[in-house]
């Protein structure tokens, strides 16, 4: 079970309504349940620098099947992650924005968000996530 483009789209939608609601414009990343892209939205004024990383925060949290902030938050000196960020060619992403989704208790896909601060990157994967699937 994966995601469909028809799914990134909605996903897309809630996350954008969210950084509009916040005044941040965001890049939006959604990957399928092998980690690959299928769908990515710059904002209009978001960073350049922050298309790579939305793409990677999905590709992590896919990959690892976590929130990138908590994969973060155990990626620390004399944590059990600690130098996960340099594996994968360098893809790995440890701070917030990246959530994996599921759909029946599978995990199906992740959203991957950057353009704000941690916590606005946070929020805007949440409204994503959250969005209501096929």
């Amino acid at each position: 079970m994966t995601l469909t483009l028809a799914d990134a789209r909605t996903i897309i939608t809630a996350a954008e309504a969210k950084a509009s609601e916040i005044g941040q414009p965001m890049n939006i990343a959604v990957a399928d349940a092998g980690g690959n892209i299928i769908s990515h939205v710059r904002m209009d004024g978001a960073w350049l620098g922050g298309i790579d990383i939305s793409i990677n925060k999905a590709f992590t949290a896919r990959a690892f099947d976590i929130q990138t902030k908590d994969l973060g938050d155990n990626s620390q000196p004399n944590q059990q992650y600690y130098g996960i960020h340099a594996s994968n060619h360098g893809r790995i992403v440890i701070f917030a924005g990246g959530i994996p989704l599921t759909r029946d208790g599978e995990v199906v896909g992740a959203v991957g968000v950057s353009g704000g601060s941690g916590e606005q990157d946070q929020a805007v994967a949440e409204a994503g996530a959250k969005a209501p699937l096929a």
